[in-house]
């Protein structure tokens, strides 16, 4: 049980923060999306997320609260180095939640106000996620040619959300607002797919841990189908989206299926990067664990608490499921 504990709460990490890249991707690329559309539009954008993004955003709490209990000494080695990104990512939050409320709250003459802070909210928050990513993979070192590399996934992981905002609206809108988010996800999927290429190809290169885990026979041939399935999917989500008619014909879900797979595929190839370092090169799961009784003590909350989260999450996307209207408070 000493071995497996550590094993159990690095899993929960994962999925908690996987979840979170998912489900609060989506509202975040809505919320960089947001000038693109007129004023009624930009409400039913709003709308299509309101019900959903506290309880989207509960598992990046999660997932950072599981990080301090169970593993305090890298909680501590990760905030203490990303300190200033993480700083910036908690204003962004902040200020997207600000101007969410006040943007219908402070009246018309003050919406476009909080519309555009409600954009750079998420813009910087978005950013800030892809630094901090950036970062780990590279072990948290400051070279230069891991500064770039962090700069690289800055950029390309608010792509990512922008796409998944797109596909989100596909699922939660139609007429006008539906062809538009169709033309959005259709001008971004290449650039992300190509964020995606570069990235793949320069993580070998900042992390020599990566590149022998990733090109040693026989696991290079083993791993085959991680890059395979995520091309094939992409190819799958670029074909769909240049091809309305055939997406009107099938379900608009498809397309944000297939990028959480395309997210899946990537958290599988992270985790087989990473594991068993909590940080790459530096200090195992083991190493970083906290003692047995206190892992036993914790773990019988989260048993209790991830359920509830999952109950909850499940119980809002059924009640509010269907298209989107207008947003009021009225």
């Amino acid at each position: 049980m000493e071995y497996a504990l550590p094993i159990i709460f690095v899993s929960i990490i994962g999925l908690a923060l996987f979840l979170y890249v998912i489900l609060d991707g989506y509202d975040l690329g809505i919320g960089m999306l947001l000038p693109l559309a007129t004023d009624d539009e930009k409400d039913t954008m709003i709308a299509s997320i309101g019900p959903f993004w506290d309880a989207n955003e509960t598992w990046i709490v999660l997932g950072i609260g599981v990080l301090l209990i169970a593993f305090p000494a890298a909680h501590g080695e990760i905030l203490t180095v990303l300190y200033f990104p993480v700083t910036i990512m908690l204003m962004g939050l902040i200020l997207r939640g600000v101007a969410f409320d006040f943007r219908v709250k402070a009246g018309d003459s003050k919406k476009a106000m909080w519309n555009k802070l409600f954009f750079i909210g998420s813009l910087v928050t978005s950013m800030a996620q892809g630094w901090m990513l950036g970062s780990y993979i590279t072990g948290m070192d400051s070279s230069w040619l891991n500064m770039i590399f962090s700069a690289m996934i800055a950029i390309a992981l608010p792509v990512l959300y922008i796409v998944l905002g797109a596909a989100w609206l596909l699922i939660k809108t139609e007429g006008d607002l539906y062809k538009k988010a169709v033309r959005w996800a259709r001008h971004a999927i290449l650039p992300m797919g190509i964020g995606f290429l570069l990235i793949s190809i320069a993580t070998p290169l900042v992390s020599e841990v990566i590149a022998a885990r990733w090109f040693v026979l026989p696991n290079a041939i083993g791993l085959l189908p991680i890059p395979l399935i995520s091309l094939l999917t992409f190819f799958m989500v670029y074909w769909l989206l240049n091809r309305p008619e055939v997406l009107n014909i099938l379900k608009s879900w498809l397309v944000f299926a297939g990028l959480v797979l395309l997210i899946f595929m990537a958290a599988i190839g992270l985790a087989y990067s990473i594991f068993p370092d909590i940080i790459i090169g530096k200090l195992t799961i083991w190493e970083s664990a906290s003692d047995t009784k206190s892992l036993m003590f914790v773990l019988w909350g989260v048993l209790i608490t991830l359920p509830a989260i999952f109950i909850y999450t499940f119980f809002v996307y059924r009640i509010f499921s269907g298209k989107a209207s207008s947003l009021s408070y009225q």
